[in-house]
């Protein structure tokens, strides 16, 4: 049996947040959890639990390649608020400027020319933030 299907929520939601915090911050994260209210904290525990503790743990991808594909499909979904946080997640996750600038160049040719164009944008902004 998978070892993974063992855990229990309790530990998904566990492992999730410390995948998140590395990958978003601790700051980004601290805003989430601090502005969540009775009408949106089903959706903290959701994203927590399966975005970030079952798929960011899977072993099957290392989080540079994560980035790159959450990159790309934020792209081609035109979630640009999103994009750009990722931007920032994905250099934390060890991606380079120009390895990011290569994903964006990839995509002007699968999702649009326009898109891409965009995502420049965004990402040139996401970049100058960029702490660190």
């Amino acid at each position: 049996m998978n070892p993974r299907s063992q855990r229990t929520e309790a530990q998904a939601l566990q492992d999730g947040m410390t995948v998140r915090r590395e990958v978003l911050s601790d700051a980004h994260v601290d805003r989430a959890e601090s502005g969540k209210t009775e009408f949106t904290e089903d959706f903290q525990d959701f994203i927590s639990r399966y975005a970030w503790g079952e798929i960011w743990t899977r072993p099957g991808l290392d989080r540079r390649m994560r980035s790159a594909c959450v990159l790309t499909a934020l792209i081609a979904a035109g979630h640009w608020e999103e994009f750009e946080m990722h931007v920032k997640a994905a250099l934390r996750n060890g991606l380079s400027t120009d390895e990011i600038k290569e994903i964006l160049l990839q995509s002007a040719v699968y999702l649009s020319v326009p898109s891409a164009n965009n995502a420049f944008k965004h990402a040139q902004k996401a970049l100058s933030e960029y702490s660190g």
